[in-house]
């Protein structure tokens, strides 16, 4: 069953899904961050070129000719086909798919509406018994 982790009190959304999909390629070997718009898959995949900036992660979109041979896929498309440990969700709804996969990390900003969305997803999770975990971003800074 997949572990669910929530990030709460995030205040640079991107920078939180940079450190996170670093991580994940690392020790998942795989991972798919879904957007919730172009706009913001445009910021993820603008970030994953500069941060780490001593190392690179190979991403691409879903529809890239690459995909099958990349082990990063970042995208806003509510679909998912091929392997991937970790899903990162930036969309305000579950993933339809968010089953397949191990871990399933929820990024929450430090925004009410952000905050009432994630609530939902928090419910709708628990309500299927999955595992929920909260680590609240603002006490480490």
């Amino acid at each position: 069953m997949t572990s669910i982790d929530f990030y709460t009190h995030v205040s640079d959304r991107f920078d939180v899904v940079a450190k996170l999909v670093a991580k994940a390629f690392a020790q998942h070997g795989s991972v798919r961050v879904l957007t919730g718009d172009a706009e913001s898959t445009e910021a993820v995949d603008r970030m994953l070129w500069i941060q780490p900036a001593i190392g690179f992660l190979p991403h691409c979109r879903i529809g890239s000719r690459l995909a099958a041979e990349t082990p990063i896929w970042v995208d806003h498309l509510l679909e998912h086909q091929g392997p991937a440990a970790v899903l990162i969700n930036l969309h305000s709804a579950p993933p339809p798919f968010f089953s397949r996969f191990e871990r399933l990390a929820e990024i929450v900003g430090a925004d009410e509406a952000g905050a009432a969305a994630a609530r939902e997803r928090f419910r709708f999770y628990r309500e299927r018994g999955y595992e929920l975990r909260t680590h609240n971003l603002s006490e480490r800074s």
